[in-house]
């Protein structure tokens, strides 16, 4: 469904082939993750390569903080465990936490083992507030469903009215921080490279929503390029638009 909806162009071969494409390396993700576990710093670096880390090179020299923005493209969770190894400033990504307590603390464990901590969304508010004149990363994904779509920023996005949650760039406001998008490919299997690129340096210099348009479009066009590999099977779309509420 979700596919149908996100390529109306495309026929039902095509989103059958997309289909398949994806179980396959959804089932690759799903052993790679076991493996985060155990894999060394060396060859996680060796399987998640990074380009474009001068960006970070430049901010961490201003003192100033990121906004590093991303989505559920290609292996997000090998990117976690790599990430300490390539970027020079404190890490902090914000997770949805898991309903399950023993699930819940083996992801926080296979993601900060090399430096990555993770802070419960709901906490966030204040963890940015306690370290104000830290010069660190956050990071968001920009593809997860907000959990009230009265409190959403509501945009088209692959094709349908989809619900976006605006902390990113809230953030980034308040706290001047300058915004990056990080771009996941694979590159053969089990290796990957993650780009990143500038969406902003000047966050209050945009109107009201366009960072989060800018990312966004960057993510659909990754999408696009490679549909098998972002994470189809996530209910994205739950939500409906509140009456009343504007589409941006």
């Amino acid at each position: 469904m979700n596919l149908e909806k996100s390529f109306p162009e495309k026929s039902l071969s095509e989103l059958n082939q997309i289909r398949k494409q994806f179980e396959k390396h959804f089932a690759d993700i799903l052993v790679e993750s076991i493996k985060n576990f155990s894999v060394s710093a060396k060859q996680a670096n060796k399987r998640m390569l990074a380009e474009n880390t001068e960006i970070f090179d430049q901010f961490e020299k201003e003192g100033r903080g990121v906004v590093l923005l991303g989505g559920h493209q290609n292996n997000w969770e090998l990117w976690a465990v790599a990430a300490g190894g390539h970027l020079p400033m404190r890490i902090m990504a914000i997770y949805k936490k898991l309903a399950n307590d023993f699930f819940d603390q083996k992801m926080r464990s296979s993601r900060g083992r090399f430096g990555l901590e993770l802070i419960p969304t709901k906490e966030t508010s204040q963890w940015m507030k306690d370290h104000i004149n830290e010069t660190k990363c956050v990071v968001y994904a920009i593809d997860q469903s907000p959990a009230n779509p009265k409190k959403a920023y509501w945009m088209n996005w692959l094709n349908q009215e989809t619900a976006m949650y605006f902390g990113p760039e809230k953030h980034a406001r308040q706290y001047d921080m300058a915004v990056v998008f990080g771009s996941i490919t694979k590159l053969k299997r089990g290796h990957y490279k993650v780009s990143y690129h500038l969406v902003t340096d000047d966050p209050n210099s945009l109107t009201e929503g366009e960072i989060l348009r800018r990312a966004q479009k960057m993510l659909a066009i990754d999408i696009k390029s490679e549909p098998q590999h972002w994470l189809w099977t996530h209910k994205r779309w739950k939500h409906k638009r509140p009456e009343g509420m504007p589409l941006n």
